[in-house]
């Protein structure tokens, strides 16, 4: 029997009012997953869950409390908000931690599409043959393709209800399917060259074609045959989109509010300078159609937006949610995640904005340059800014791609990078919320040989 999420929500900010609360927060939902993975034909995983439960945020005399359970029998529910209001009490005084003012709350909840109920009802069963397509592809692609590292479906689908005690009341449904393939291929000295792909959706229909996917996969782990360390030195680097969406990211956890009041981030102290080249433009867009990251409202009930906040290399703005936004002596931004829990800064989707070149015109002009295809290990520190990542990828000679680079770290302040930008492609596709084209940087130094 579906639940009724509103109902619940109510009933428990009645409750918290009667029982003298004076702001809260309740978050209610239900969700639904399912993953599957074969390998080398075999099924080796299904599984499948349902899930539901209830988030309160609770605020006594400036002291807050902050808890969550997964029985919504309305007795369960009335014994669990008492307990939550107890943990308050014992709890220090924070006075920026109040919620929003009623009148900044969102009054209109626009529709969007990003709920495929196509998705719910995708079994098991046709799971496993769209994965076993996908790997049965990469297999029949080379010979030289020995083994995978499987292929994997996942599906999953959630329902909520954000309610307030400032009168806000906003439901949100979403959905988000994905596919990927592992490829391997034999190489010289019994190393292995792993290739990978996916792809991703709210909506089935807009899934790229499950042989495909292998194909590319398996493409990839032939072209990685034969790589070696490229010389050490300095080179014009082009990241593959897919590579480039790690670079944003990483742009992304230096401007939210968390971050910035604390400072841990070497953008703090940049609002309204350059950080990068003409050509940097990120935006933060919850509005974009069927977007992973979309949203109609955020986690305390604000409005949303569409926000530059990079244009033409200047940091127009952070990212902040009502309590951050305090703290910086700023105003909030529509940014909130968390609600019913601690609210905290966020993205929605956050991508560089495209260029108008095809993605191999980045390639022109180089003489000699590497084409990151992929990326290893987590070598960022966000309050300096440095920036150190292994990678793979392909040599550039005379503006063509020509051998295979392995076993190389690539490394230059962030700051550097952003500035170095000297074009974008207009590969942009919205697979994740966090997204970009690719794009070339002039300089980097590469660790090889």
């Amino acid at each position: 029997m579906a639940i009724d999420l509103v109902g619940v929500a109510e009933h428990a900010l009645a409750t918290l009012r009667r029982l003298g609360v004076q702001h809260a927060e309740v978050s209610v939902g239900t969700g639904r997953e399912l993953e599957v993975s074969v390998r080398e034909g075999e099924v080796e995983l299904v599984k499948e869950a349902s899930s539901s439960g209830l988030s309160v945020r609770v605020i006594v005399d400036d002291k807050v409390a902050t808890s969550s359970t997964t029985d919504l029998k309305r007795s369960a529910v009335e014994e669990f908000l008492r307990r939550a209001i107890d943990m308050a009490a014992v709890s220090e005084a924070d006075p920026l931690a109040a919620p929003p003012e009623p009148s900044e709350l969102s009054t209109h909840v626009p529709k969007l599409e990003l709920f495929d109920p196509r998705v719910e009802g995708f079994l098991a069963d046709d799971a496993i043959a769209m994965a076993r397509t996908a790997e049965q592809a990469a297999f029949g692609y080379d010979p030289r393709i020995s083994s995978s590292e499987g292929a994997s479906f996942s599906r999953s689908s959630g329902r909520s209800v954000l309610a307030t005690s400032g009168g806000f009341l906003g439901q949100k449904d979403g959905t988000y399917v994905s596919l990927s393939v592992q490829a391997i291929a034999d190489d010289e000295g019994g190393k292995k060259r792993n290739g990978s792909h996916w792809t991703g959706s709210r909506f089935l229909e807009d899934l790229e074609d499950p042989a495909a996917i292998g194909l590319e996969a398996a493409k990839r782990a032939v072209a990685s045959l034969g790589a070696k360390k490229l010389e050490t030195g300095v080179y014009p680097i082009v990241f593959d989109k897919d590579v480039a969406r790690a670079i944003v990211g990483l742009v992304a956890s230096c401007i939210l509010g968390d971050a910035v009041y604390r400072q841990r981030s070497y953008l703090a102290e940049k609002l309204g300078q350059a950080i990068g080249s003409r050509w940097l433009t990120i935006v933060d867009d919850p509005f974009v159609e069927r977007g992973p990251g979309s949203r109609t409202f955020d986690g305390e009930g604000r409005p949303v937006s569409r926000r530059a906040v990079v244009e033409d290399g200047t940091l127009k703005s952070f990212l902040l949610d009502t309590y951050s936004a305090r703290k910086l002596g700023l105003t909030p931004t529509g940014s909130a995640n968390g609600g019913g829990g601690i609210p905290h800064s966020s993205t929605s989707n956050l991508y560089l904005v495209a260029g108008d070149r095809p993605a191999k015109a980045l390639l022109q002009g180089i003489e000699r340059g590497l084409f990151v295809q992929r990326m290893m290990g987590f070598g960022f520190d966000p309050v300096t800014g440095n920036f150190s990542r292994g990678a793979e990828g392909f040599l550039i000679e005379g503006g063509q791609i020509t051998r295979p680079i392995g076993e190389i770290t690539i490394s230059r302040n962030l700051d550097g990078v952003l500035h170095g930008i000297t074009a974008v492609a207009d590969d942009l596709s919205h697979k994740t919320a966090t997204s970009s084209p690719s794009f070339l940087v002039d300089e980097m130094t590469v660790a090889g040989a």
